[in-house]
């Protein structure tokens, strides 16, 4: 069984309101909360969120009553990893046990269903413990990533021996890119964080996992959105 997953806090300083937001003529929620609801491969979606008025809306949709999420886990310094923890048990009282818990983040609607079973079949055929959505990097920790020393002075945020002096010679990083998760109940059950266990990437392009936390990344999100639905 597949329980889908979207967590939202009432609150938000970057952009006021931004979760049930109007996006092109529905909630910002509705864009992933609807290609979960759609997904033939999720048997259950429930919401997590301290908001009275999205609670309802995604019951309304189909949503399972999972109620409101504790207040301990409704400020803007609760754990993603401590509400997956809490959703999922309230998902298994209702349903029984998970084999796989699927989570989506609203503040990326640019994802594509495409994604969502990419990140499934790697979950499934390679049996890690995680399976988190990446993209290529735009900086590099060995290349271009500067940080200050005690006397201010920067210097490269991870040298190697003999420097690197061009960007193809540095190890490979990614950049986790907040959009599409899928966890194992039973490590998530068990851990205290996202990397404690094995986990793996899912690659997506850049393009497709922009997250919105300020008003230009609205606009931004917003904007390409509307050129895909162009054509």
């Amino acid at each position: 069984m597949i329980v889908g997953h979207i967590g939202v806090r009432k609150g938000s300083k970057g952009v006021v309101g931004k979760n049930f937001r109007d996006f092109l003529g529905k909630p910002l929620i509705d864009w992933s909360l609807d290609q979960l609801l759609a997904h033939d491969r999720v048997d259950h979606v429930v919401v997590s969120t301290d908001d009275e008025r999205i609670y309802d809306h995604a019951v309304s949709k189909g949503c399972l009553e999972m109620g409101l999420r504790p207040p301990e886990l409704a400020s803007d310094t609760a754990a993603k990893w401590d509400v997956w923890q809490h959703a999922l048990g309230r998902a298994e009282e209702l349903v029984g046990p998970v084999d796989a818990f699927l989570d989506l983040d609203c503040t990326s609607p640019l994802r594509l269903p495409e994604d969502i079973d990419g990140a499934l079949d790697a979950f499934f055929d390679k049996r890690p413990d995680m399976i988190m959505s990446c993209t290529e990097a735009r900086k590099n920790p060995y290349f271009n990533l500067v940080e200050p020393d005690q006397s201010g002075y920067l210097h490269v945020s991870k040298p190697l021996p003999g420097g690197v002096v061009a960007r193809q010679q540095a190890p490979v990083v990614w950049e986790h890119a907040a959009s599409t998760y899928v966890v194992d109940p039973a490590y998530l059950k068990r851990a205290r964080g996202l990397f404690q266990g094995r986990v793996l990437p899912y690659l997506m392009p850049v393009e497709r996992c922009l997250d919105i936390d300020t008003e230009l990344d609205f606009k931004i999100v917003q904007h390409l959105m509307q050129e895909r639905l162009n054509g």
